[in-house]
């Protein structure tokens, strides 16, 4: 009887945890969309769109983001806006013979069939010109992106410190990305 009473208690027990276990796992899902900063648009998911935080008085900023484009054809970033800017332009960032130059792209930014387009400091980036107000770290912005052929989609880009994301090496990276044509 004792043995039997043990195992009903003993039940009991792993029900409450496998109770509190299976509540912890839906609360994290359900807050999960809190903490992703993903988009996605046809075939293309743009990954954490983020912009550094700026000095007063700065007139602009740079955005950064990295787009995945899962689809058979290339794709294009075309424009951008940023309820922060006068206006948002697509640049590149490079170093050649030990000099570093910066260009618009007028004709946006190419994302490889299957492949991805990193925006990130020291190569592609969104410049935020015009800037209405200091970029502050912890706040947020909204922005939309335009592709050619995925078209508009609204975004929002979280505002990190100068070394970018935390666990992240995007704040890190020299990277150049893909090419544009």
């Amino acid at each position: 009887m004792i043995t039997t009473v043990l195992r009903r208690a003993l039940r009991r027990t792993e029900d409450r945890v496998g109770f509190a276990t299976l509540a912890a796992a839906l609360g994290l899902l359900v807050m999960q969309p809190a903490f992703a900063h993903e988009y996605k648009i046809g075939n293309l998911e743009i990954e954490h769109p983020w912009a550094r935080m700026t000095p007063a008085g700065a007139k602009v900023g740079g955005g950064y983001l990295t787009i995945e484009n899962e689809g058979k054809e290339a794709d294009r970033l075309l424009s951008a806006t940023a309820e922060v800017a006068g206006h948002v332009e697509i640049h590149e960032m490079a170093v050649k013979d030990g000099i570093m130059t910066m260009r618009m792209l007028p004709d946006g930014l190419e994302i490889p069939a299957g492949g991805e387009a990193k925006l990130a400091p020291g190569g592609f980036h969104l410049m935020l010109m015009d800037l209405k107000q200091p970029l502050k770290e912890g706040e947020s912005f909204k922005g939309t992106l335009t592709f050619a052929k995925a078209g508009t989609v609204n975004v929002s880009f979280k505002i990190e410190g100068m070394a970018g994301p935390k666990g992240s090496e995007t704040g890190h990276s020299h990277q150049h990305g893909t090419p544009a044509n």
